[in-house]
């Protein structure tokens, strides 16, 4: 029995396909043809495992980097709220200062205010108003729109 291998013009699944002359019969050769189907059912297996493998590798890239860039807004976001948050506490402390100044000035008008009254009312001779056990009492009927206030000063 001789065999020869030659390459034939049948075509399968556009490629070349062995057929074997045996003794003037045309075989096609079934174990070369499964072993062909093997190969290829093989090599799709790796390529669809190449394929899923660099698909997974720029997943995993772009979720390196997407990470990546929320930590970079979250730090701007960070640094923007410190920034606001110090803009605000300044923007605070800089009204309290300056309430606490015009409500110094109103006490200080008042007050003169009221030192106005009393060199009216004091006698020619300069004395003091009435100074009782070391406290100076003042008690005026002055007539404002501000809120009243009781100074009295101890001396010790």
């Amino acid at each position: 029995m001789r065999l020869f291998w030659v390459w034939g013009d049948v075509l399968h699944r556009g490629k070349p396909w062995l057929i074997l002359w045996d003794t003037g019969k045309l075989l096609l050769a079934k174990c070369h043809k499964k072993r062909v189907e093997a190969a290829r059912k093989i090599q799709a297996w790796w390529r669809g495992n190449l394929v899923r493998r660099t698909l997974l590798v720029a997943a995993l890239r772009a979720w390196m980097i997407q990470c990546w860039w929320r930590t970079i807004l979250h730090r701007q976001h960070q640094k923007l709220q410190q920034s606001l948050l110090r803009i605000y506490v300044i923007q605070e402390e800089s009204v309290v200062k300056l309430q606490s100044w015009v409500r110094m000035w109103q006490c200080r008008q008042y007050y003169c205010q009221i030192c106005d009254a009393l060199c009216v009312f004091q006698p020619p001779n300069r004395s003091l108003v009435t100074q009782n056990k070391d406290t100076l009492q003042v008690q005026y009927g002055v007539v404002s729109k501000q809120p009243e206030f009781h100074i009295e000063i101890l001396s010790i």
